[in-house]
């Protein structure tokens, strides 16, 4: 049992959350790892959404809003976290939910979907087909899902599938708190952040941005700058422990 008053108590209840689905083999063991990585560059950022983060996720929920078809695309590590910010940010983006995984069973995808579904994600479903340009089992979609989507949310990502993404001429927003990975560096939109922190940001801007001033968030989204401002963050918060 942690207690509420401990120093660390959501990223100790994220790590015991983490360690419990993979027990039930919803994370891969290799997810247990990625969560690890995080939580290091989240040291970094200390812990806390900065205002070019913020920015970010208000700029994500322009992009989501304003989309054609905008899909968030779920693996293990995002359910296990955040299955019930998900429904939320469906709620307020009225986009579809997709389940896509690198380590892809049939079993895990029935338990990743019974979570989300649990939880009142509604989850896209239908005859899975290798659509997009990938070696591996990412390639796995739905055709009315990600394979159409205009605008797609990532968390938690890896680079060579935003990358194929992003050469299909899709907007690829990702929320990664490493902002030297090549997801980061490949996205459309990258949100320096940790999940359960930004995803109620999210969807909070997707009910208070007016269509006008979307459009003006996404006119003046520049990757770039936010990724040079999540550095700086950085950088002053490691000077800052070395005084």
């Amino acid at each position: 049992m942690i207690p509420p008053d401990h120093p660390r108590y959501r990223s100790l209840v994220a790590r015991e959350r983490i360690a419990r689905c993979a027990r039930e083999g919803i994370v891969s063991l290799e997810g247990i790892a990625a969560h690890g990585r995080g939580e290091a560059f989240d040291y970094l950022l200390g812990e806390r959404t900065s205002e070019s983060a913020l920015l970010a996720e208000k700029t994500a929920a322009a992009f989501l809003i304003t989309a054609k078809n905008p899909v968030i695309s779920v693996n293990g590590n995002t359910a296990a976290l955040a299955a019930g910010l998900i429904r939320d940010l469906q709620q307020a983006s009225s986009a579809s939910v997709e389940v896509n995984l690198f380590h892809r069973t049939e079993e895990r995808m029935t338990l990743i979907t019974g979570l989300l579904e649990d939880h009142g994600v509604r989850v896209l479903s239908g005859t899975f087909e290798r659509l997009l340009p990938l070696s591996h089992d990412r390639a796995w979609c739905l055709r009315q899902g990600i394979y159409e989507s205009d605008v797609i949310l990532v968390p938690l990502e890896d680079g060579d599938r935003c990358e194929a993404l992003r050469s299909m001429g899709k907007t690829v927003i990702t929320i990664d708190l490493n902002p030297l990975s090549r997801t980061s560096r490949t996205a459309s939109l990258t949100i320096v952040d940790e999940l359960t922190r930004a995803l109620p940001q999210i969807t909070r801007a997707c009910g208070e941005i007016p269509g006008e001033q979307a459009t003006k968030f996404i006119r003046e989204c520049d990757n770039t700058r936010f990724l040079k401002s999540a550095l700086r963050v950085m950088e002053g918060n490691l000077a800052h422990a070395l005084d």
